[in-house]
């Protein structure tokens, strides 16, 4: 009778500890940040373990940060493409986005303030759904001028300050000059390339991940 008596209480305590943990295990949970961009963020010609969010979530374990990197870079994504998709393209649960488009609009010769509206729109919408967003940016090509750079190259400032944002100024900084640092078409970075750009972010990231953290806090 004492044991059968015994366990109504035995469950009690099993609920009460439940309930306790629960909490616990919840702020344990990775934090799930998406890797939003063309081809520089799906990693061009290279294996999945190479590309730049793989990278970046590596690195981030080594740092003791618990952290999921989805990778929905698109090559050839313009920063049209990008708002088009950004919708379904990043899941509800996401806390983060790293933004990175713009580059193909560059290449392409599209007006940057259209690329400055729709990355505004892309950021917009982010916010409006309570993901925090991480801005990269990007620098035109030299071919296309100094009338055109002028244009292009402030947009990603004017957008970061504008909406408050952690920013990362060029995403090629570092590689783009490094023939070494870039497979055959002289253009994406390879894995030597991506790990350069990861150790020069990494500061960033962390920086955004603190903010995630303050926000959900």
């Amino acid at each position: 009778m004492r044991f059968k008596a015994a366990i109504p209480l035995f469950a009690a305590l099993a609920f009460v500890v439940t309930l306790m943990s629960s909490p616990l295990e919840a702020e344990d949970d990775p934090v799930q940040i998406v890797g939003f961009g063309d081809s520089l963020m799906a990693g061009y010609q290279l294996p999945p373990e190479d590309a730049l969010p793989a990278q970046l979530e590596k690195a981030l374990a080594v740092a003791g940060r618990k952290i999921v990197i989805t990778n929905a870079g698109v090559s050839g994504d313009t920063s049209a493409a990008g708002l088009a998709r950004v919708d379904w393209s990043v899941p509800d649960g996401t806390d983060g986005v790293i933004l990175e488009l713009g580059a193909n609009d560059a290449l392409r010769g599209i007006a940057p303030e259209e690329t400055e509206r729709n990355l505004d729109e892309i950021v917009s919408r982010l916010r409006k759904r309570g993901i925090e967003v991480l801005l990269v940016g990007m620098l035109a090509p030299p071919n296309m001028g100094t009338e055109y750079r002028e244009r292009f190259d402030p947009i990603y400032r004017r957008l970061a300050d504008k909406y408050g944002l952690e920013f990362y100024p060029f995403l090629l900084d570092g590689v783009v000059t490094e023939a070494g640092l870039k497979i055959d078409d002289g253009m994406h970075p390879n894995a030597k390339g991506i790990a350069v750009i990861t150790r020069r972010m990494l500061p960033a990231v962390e920086r955004f991940l603190d903010r995630i953290a303050s926000d959900t806090n």
